[in-house]
């Protein structure tokens, strides 16, 4: 097989890891999918170094066409400032000019050229609150990136973005206030279930067997 098509296979590759990892809930899936995905990134960088040896040009025209999503990051806040802290080793060894950020009141996108044979890019959309653009920027440190984006306003921010809060509202239990008490547990012990592994639901299971079994020994005393 030619070089590029197996190039072309590896990139494939690991935009389909990237995409199942935005998706993956269970961490011993995602521990499995990101050390596939070091893997087929290590084989394509030697790959793209074989092309540009062979080639005997310096710079790596293939390189521009394989971007990576950044998925390790943090963020905090204050009350003029969302930091988002993108851990990437060595970003601090490349030129400045290859990490750019761009801004929109609601949302950024960051873009890291050239870092470990290949390119690295994280975007951001409906952040939860706008944002000031001529006031947000980016600071280079040690292996990180430091995205500063200026609240128009004192705000606290539950979360990032839009969609994070209608997911974290949509997973609320329902908690009305006139409803039964008993039917909003029940209704909290469902979904528990429902979402849960194997050994939650054994354990929901056996303390329901355990409560009925308390249950029937009560009603045998009132008679």
């Amino acid at each position: 097989m030619d070089i590029n098509e197996l190039i072309a296979g590896l990139e494939s590759d690991l935009k389909e890891i990237s995409s199942l990892l935005q998706k993956c809930e269970r961490q011993r899936v995602r521990d499995v999918l990101s050390q596939e995905q070091k893997k087929l990134e290590k084989e394509l960088a030697q790959k793209l170094q074989q092309v540009k040896k062979d080639s005997g040009d310096k710079t790596d025209t293939t390189l521009k066409g394989y971007t990576v999503k950044i998925n390790n990051y943090g963020w905090d806040q204050s009350d003029k400032f969302v930091k988002i802290y993108i851990t990437l080793k060595g970003v601090h060894t490349i030129p400045a000019e290859n990490v750019e950020a761009d801004f929109t009141e609601r949302s950024f996108n960051v873009l890291v050229k050239d870092l470990d044979g290949k390119n690295h890019q994280m975007t951001v959309n409906k952040l939860l609150y706008p944002i000031i653009v001529a006031e947000s920027s980016k600071k280079i440190k040690t292996d990180m990136v430091l995205v500063m984006c200026k609240k128009k306003s004192t705000k606290k921010w539950d979360c990032l973005t839009q969609v994070e809060k209608q997911s974290k509202e949509k997973d609320k239990p329902n908690l009305d206030e006139k409803a039964d008490p008993s039917e909003g547990l029940m209704s909290v012990l469902k979904k528990i279930y429902t979402d849960g592994d194997d050994e939650m639901k054994r354990t929901i299971n056996m303390a329901w067997v355990e409560s009925q079994e308390k249950k029937a020994k009560a009603d045998d005393f009132d008679f």
